[in-house]
């Protein structure tokens, strides 16, 4: 999406041309976002379907991961429109709101996903490190309450991002862009350029570097509990190693699916702030833009099969589902994290005898 100088909004006329804008661009990324859109669109609704009808909301876990299926529901069904937009080689026709709108509810799945991933990492520390003395606040209403300061936090953080969008008309290339606006007029320019730089640290710092970092630490500190509690009971091995690898393949994913757009975004940040006109830069920014957002949307459908599709218990209550098996009568189903969360308090108990096996040795 298009970054531009502008005169006025009526009409603006570009120093650098529409940097970016390839025929390759415009065929290959509408395709891969056509893709993610069904992919993701059929993984999130069956992750809702099935914690909806058979897991049920009575697990921390199945609650967060509910939340996260919904909060990418909502981002992918703006997809259509990016794709519209950019196989017509950058013209939007849907209007300023759809523009604000949809532009908005980037940023907003964004800061949704990733803080619903936090928070899952959190609660699975709490669930292995700490399973008894966290017990009283890993409770669903908790959960509850956690997921709408989220949808509320969230929501605040996408609000400037839509307001800083809009509908531009383009005069030497008659064509219409949904894009930010850098006005010319001195006063203007400074105050939105400080707020462009404020929108843009939010999106680095708390929409990606933080929550990494206290992603990484909760999965550190869970192998440790983990490989702790492993010398206490052998016959966990095959458990433990499931759940390490579900927890390394959500970190990998998170990382490899934002990482490249961040990189990127913070060039076109610098080159922003630095008032860059080199066109040779700002062309390569602008073609590489593209297809690190297509990564970082795939983590919409990642999500799934990362945090759905791994779980034995999920894919059955699928295949009932596909089914149309009735519910019968109410059996426990164990939620998404039903596995580490079983083993939590096994690792815990090892935990405990190995410091009171220390503790005797020493009175010995």
């Amino acid at each position: 999406m298009q970054n531009i100088t502008a005169g006025a909004t009526e009409g603006i006329a570009l120093t650098c041309g529409m940097s970016g804008s390839h025929e390759f661009i415009f065929t290959l990324v509408p395709i891969v976002y056509g893709c993610i859109f069904v992919i993701g669109i059929v993984g999130n609704s069956m992750v809702v379907a099935v914690i909806y009808s058979y897991m049920k909301l009575k697990t921390v876990a199945n609650i967060f991961v509910l939340n996260l299926a919904v909060s990418d529901l909502t981002f992918l069904i703006t997809l259509p429109m990016w794709a519209t937009f950019t196989a017509t080689g950058y013209h939007w026709p849907f209007g300023g709101f759809l523009c604000k709108a949809s532009a908005g509810l980037v940023i907003f799945n964004l800061y949704t996903s990733i803080f619903f991933l936090t928070a899952l990492s959190i609660d699975r520390y709490l669930a292995i490190a700490h399973a008894v003395r966290s017990r009283r606040f890993r409770t669903v209403v908790y959960a509850r309450i956690t997921c709408v300061l989220i949808w509320l936090f969230a929501f605040l953080l996408s609000v400037p991002t839509a307001l800083t969008r809009d509908v531009h008309n383009i005069t030497n290339l008659n064509t219409t862009v949904c894009a930010i606006l850098h006005p010319k007029i001195k006063s203007s320019a400074i105050r939105l350029k400080e707020l462009l730089l404020a929108i843009s640290l939010m999106k680095s710092l708390l929409g990606f570097l933080v929550p990494f970092i206290i992603i990484i630490t909760c999965y550190c500190l869970i192998g440790r509990a983990l490989v702790g509690a492993r010398h206490i009971q052998k016959s966990s091995r095959s458990r433990d190693d499931e759940v390490l690898r579900m927890l390394a393949a959500a970190v990998l994913a998170f990382f490899l699916c934002w990482m490249p757009h961040q990189v990127f975004h913070l060039m076109q940040v610098l080159t922003q702030l630095t008032l860059v006109e080199n066109c040779a830069i700002l062309e390569i920014i602008d073609t590489a833009i593209p297809f690190t957002i297509c990564i970082a949307y795939f983590n919409s459908c990642v999500n799934p099969i990362v945090y759905g599709f791994v779980g034995n218990n999920f894919r059955k209550n699928l295949l009932r589902l596909l089914r149309c098996s009735p519910g019968g009568a109410p059996r426990p189903h164990p939620s998404i994290s039903s596995k580490m969360s079983s083993f939590s308090f096994r690792a815990s108990e090892a935990l405990s005898l190995t410091a009171k096996s220390k503790a005797s040795s020493d009175i010995k």
